[in-house]
């Protein structure tokens, strides 16, 4: 259990750090995006070239390495998102009268563009890894798309805490695809699987037989946990802003009245 510590413990801090950073990047004024998106840009491109390098090797470090630059290949398409750069065709409310598929053909065409982003952002890990021992990089950004893509099809759907603290005010058009309900049919089912997820790999990195291999295995099971933490975020009365306090505006701050989310 010792081993596991330092794993669990870096892709928790990073979980939150990184999220912190991106809420407090994309609340800033406008003018100040196109700096902020330009600068992770490079550090996207280090990421990518860090993942390739790191496919290799089949230490610890290289576990480290795939992790943290898939982490931040991914902090690169939540920022292009959510400052408007890299968004869809259509970014605009929901119409009133939209329902069921033209509902939610209108939801994807606010994101499309992001979708295929994430895909190729994928297929590039995928190739800088394709042969090669060390894949934590790619698993790790599976692990981000898939849990992402599921919490925004149970906003879509409908949960109980919307979280609009979290949206910067140029995508408030968003608001009207989400719905607030007490519960969906989506979300028993991810929760479910997620926790499988989460259970098997942390299984798996404490039956691992080396040390890089449960380093590796640690980082992605706890990456999976903290999302299937976050979906519980969306339904339960937990103050899931609290936790990012520091990097919210002091306008969409929670307050001491309720949870984030309450009353949204």
């Amino acid at each position: 259990m010792p081993a596991l510590a330092l794993p669990v413990v870096l892709a928790l801090v990073a979980w939150w750090f990184s999220t912190g950073l991106i809420l407090a990047l994309q609340h800033l004024p406008r003018r100040t995006h196109a700096w902020s998106l330009g600068g992770a840009s490079l550090v996207l491109a280090g990421a990518l070239w860090t993942i390739g390098r790191s496919a290799d090797d089949t230490g610890e470090a290289g576990a480290y390495a795939g992790f943290l630059g898939a982490l931040a290949v991914w902090g690169w398409q939540e920022m292009a998102y959510y400052m408007g750069f890299v968004s869809g065709p259509r970014p605009v409310a929901c119409a009133p009268s939209a329902r069921g598929l033209d509902r939610f053909l209108s939801a994807l065409a606010t994101s499309l563009w992001h979708e295929f982003a994430i895909l190729a952002g994928g297929l590039a890990i995928l190739c800088l890894v394709w042969g090669a021992p060390n894949r934590v990089g790619l698993w790790t950004y599976a692990v981000l798309v898939l849990m992402n893509a599921s919490a925004r099809l149970n906003l879509f759907l409908g949960v109980r805490n919307l979280q609009l603290e979290f949206l910067p005010a140029h995508l408030g058009y968003l608001a009207g695809y989400l719905r607030q309900r007490a519960m969906n049919g989506l979300f028993p089912l991810s929760v479910s699987l997620g926790t499988a997820a989460a259970v098997l790999l942390g299984a798996a990195a404490l039956g691992a037989g080396t040390a890089p291999e449960r380093t590796g295995l640690a980082l992605v099971a706890t990456l999976t946990a903290l999302a299937v933490l976050e979906h519980w975020f969306l339904m339960l009365p937990l103050p899931a802003a609290a936790l990012w306090r520091w990097s919210l505006p002091e306008a969409d701050k929670p307050t001491e009245a309720g949870p984030a989310g309450e009353g949204a």
